[in-house]
Parts: structure tokens; C-alpha cells; sequence
């Protein structure tokens, strides 16, 4: 195996200058498209473009996760000092000489930087918002128009500071060598910014379409919070499940390896600083720990697909949240399909992706109906008036 230290900052600008150049597409067509409109509805409109492209990132991320491509360029931010796999052509063929079912090989490599191409894309879509929005909102106020079609500037100052971050968890994904508790933060990390540019597309379409926060009931404000931090745990549980391979534990349902409750340990499972494969005290992770892991997440499944059917059924009541209460629950439905599938069908990888997906937008969703709604009525009663945004 041809070995590269861990990181090589020589191709970094042409990394940069790659992400720009796909990132100059979307930028077009949004300045382009809305040409005649204000730097408000622009940003709206890019603001939305940007959170779909986050979520087909989150999407790539997980394709690239389970194909095995994670460490197809050993080194970061290019791979083995290049910006692009054709400049690595050589290391490359020799490391998949050396280990041909190894991680480096010349398609895992292509993934693994096509999804760092699209990661410096998105991050530029980001910082672009970031300074359009203090542009926008320095010429509002000199222009004496006043901010209010404006986003504050703190919600995409923060999803710019939290990208960065997430840019630093991909790093450390590759020169820690797929660690699992790194990994499973960079999955959460994704999905934080998805909830962060949903939050700014919902603002927007509050704040120029004139679309009005809905008023819930004490009881379903409480269950939509309670949902929400139910589902990042999940989501939570389900990439300690993927980044330690556990999946495949359990291959029967609804009992595991033929019992209701089968030999686990949870220590071991649970043990959360160790190296990937590795036992918290050294040596491999034992069958009985990846038991735990995969039987622990389908266990708290219950209670989540439950949760999130009653939020599903409280929030179609109310009129103007509907269309959130659709999405809820059909997403719901649709993760509890593709983790069954995962589990009958030997974790064939467009189920495995697509649960990713589902779980992506469940995020997207949830987060959608909390900035929808003002909280708690004073009558404890929901409102009746408000769209929804998703």
C-alpha cells in the first residue's frame, strides 16, 4: 500500500477553484432567472437551491459511506497531493495493485472527490448567502427601506460558521480513518445544515410571501418539540449502526437471530472512543456488541415511527399544517419500509441510501413545521390560519 501523510494543503486552491466553478452554475441561473426581482427574492430563491443541493450532498455522502469510498484518497483535502484522481493516476494503481479490495481503488477515488467537489460547492453557496444577506441588509438600511424583507443576519451566519465545521468533520473522517463516532457526527452535521437552510427558506417565505406563523395547542407543540429531539436520536443511533456495519446483525424481523432478545453487549456496543472494527479494549468489536448497536436502534424505531404518526394525525387536524403532516407521514412510512428492506434484503445499497434520504427530510420537514408555527396559542387552541412551506 502506497502511503501519504494525512494532509497535503498543495491543491487546496484548485480544490477551492473547483467548487467555485460548480457552484458559478446555480449562482447564474438564480441571478439570471430573478434578474428583475429584488436582492430579497433572490436570496430566497438561492436559499432553496442551496438546501436542495445540501440534500443531495447528504445523499452523496451516504453513497460514499456505503460503497466504501470514505478513504479512497487517503489523504485531505486532494488526494495523494492532487486535485483530481487523473493527477494520482500512479499512488492509485498501486495502492489497488497492492489490495484490489482495498479502500483505494480508481472509482472509490472519484467518489470520494466528487463528493468533496460538491461539499466546497455547497460551503460557496453558503458563504454566498452569508454575504449577500449583509449586503442586502447594509443597502436596505442606508437606502432608508428598512430590513424587514431581509433575513436576520445571524441564521446564515451561523449555518456559514457550522459548515466550516462540518468541513472540518470531513476531514478528520478521512485522517482518522473512518472513526466511527466522527463519522456519525459528520452524518449529523449534514442533516444540522439541512435544518438550518430550512429554517432560513421558511423565514423567507414568512417574511416576503406573507405567509403567518400557526398557533398550536399546548399538547401538540409539545409533541412536535418531543418528535423532533426523538428523531435526532434516532438518526443518531442509525449512523452508529452504519459506521460500525452492524446492519447486518440482525437478518430476521421482528425478532433477531431468531429471539425477541438476543445475546447483546451493550458495553461494548456503546463504548463510543475506539477505532472502527476495534473493542473498547482492544482486539475486534465482538458480534454480540454489533447486535446491541443494531437492536438498540430498531427498539427506539418503534417509538419514533410511533411518535411520528401521532404528530402526523395532531398536525393534520390543524388546516394550515397539512401539508407538513402529509410529508410526516409518508416519510415515516417510507423509513420504516427501506430500514425493513435493509434487513430482509441484505442492506442492498439503493435502500440503504434511500433511508439516509428519508431521514434527511424528515429533518427538513420537522424543522419546517416548528418555524411554521408560533408556539403555543394563548387560547390553547390551534389557529386556523398559516401555510406551510415544504
Amino acid at each position: 500500500m502506497v502511503t501519504q501523510e494525512l494532509y497535503n494543503f498543495g491543491p487546496a486552491l484548485r480544490l477551492m477553484a473547483m467548487g467555485l466553478v460548480i457552484a458559478l452554475g446555480p449562482l447564474a441561473w438564480v441571478w439570471l432567472r430573478n434578474k428583475n426581482q429584488p436582492i430579497s427574492r433572490r436570496l430566497r430563491v438561492l436559499t432553496l437551491l442551496t438546501l436542495f443541493l445540501t440534500f443531495d450532498l447528504v445523499l452523496f455522502g451516504a453513497f460514499t459511506r456505503l460503497t466504501d469510498s470514505g478513504l479512497g484518497c487517503p489523504d485531505w483535502p486532494g488526494c495523494y497531493g492532487h486535485a483530481s484522481p487523473l493527477g494520482a493516476k500512479q499512488p492509485i494503481s498501486e495502492a489497488q495493485a497492492a489490495l484490489p479490495s482495498g479502500p483505494v481503488t480508481h472509482s472509490k477515488a472519484w467518489i470520494e472527490m466528487i463528493h468533496r467537489y460538491l461539499a466546497t460547492a455547497v460551503g460557496v453557496l453558503i458563504m454566498t448567502l452569508a454575504i449577500a444577506t449583509w449586503w442586502a441588509r447594509r443597502r436596505a438600511a442606508s437606502d432608508g427601506a428598512g430590513v424587514a424583507q431581509v433575513l436576520p443576519l445571524w441564521l446564515p451566519l451561523a449555518t456559514l460558521f457550522w459548515v466550516c465545521i462540518q468541513g472540518a468533520f470531513g476531514a478528520l473522517t478521512v485522517t482518522m480513518k473512518l472513526f466511527p463516532l466522527i463519522v456519525t457526527l459528520h452524518l449529523l452535521g449534514g442533516l444540522l445544515l439541512l435544518a438550518l437552510l430550512q429554517a432560513q427558506a421558511v423565514r423567507y417565505a414568512q417574511v416576503q410571501g406573507g405567509q403567518v406563523q400557526t398557533s398550536l395547542s399546548r399538547r401538540v407543540w409539545v409533541l412536535l418539540i418531543a418528535t423532533f429531539v426523538l428523531l435526532w436520536f434516532q438518526i443518531a443511533l442509525g449512523g452508529w449502526v452504519s459506521t460500525n456495519y452492524a446492519v447486518l446483525a440482525c437478518t430476521d424481523f421482528p425478532a433477531c437471530q431468531g429471539s425477541l432478545w438476543p445475546m447483546m453487549d451493550f458495553s461494548q456496543g456503546f463504548t463510543f472512543w475506539r477505532a472502527l472494527g476495534a473493542g473498547a479494549e482492544g482486539g475486534n468489536i465482538s458480534f454480540q456488541a454489533l447486535t446491541a448497536i443494531h437492536y438498540v436502534h430498531r427498539l427506539a424505531a418503534y417509538v419514533v415511527f410511533t411518535a411520528l404518526l401521532l404528530l402526523a394525525w395532531q398536525l393534520g387536524r390543524v388546516p394550515a399544517m397539512r401539508r407538513y403532516a402529509m410529508w410526516i407521514g409518508g416519510l415515516a412510512l417510507w423509513q420504516f419500509a427501506t430500514g425493513l428492506g435493509n434487513v430482509l434484503l441484505g442492506w442492498p445499497l439503493a435502500a440503504a441510501v434511500s433511508h439516509t434520504g428519508g431521514a434527511a427530510a424528515l429533518v427538513v420537514a420537522l424543522t419546517g413545521a416548528i418555524f411554521s408555527s408560533s408556539g403555543v396559542s394563548a387560547a390553547g387552541s390551534a389557529s386556523k390560519s398559516g401555510a406551510s412551506t415544504l
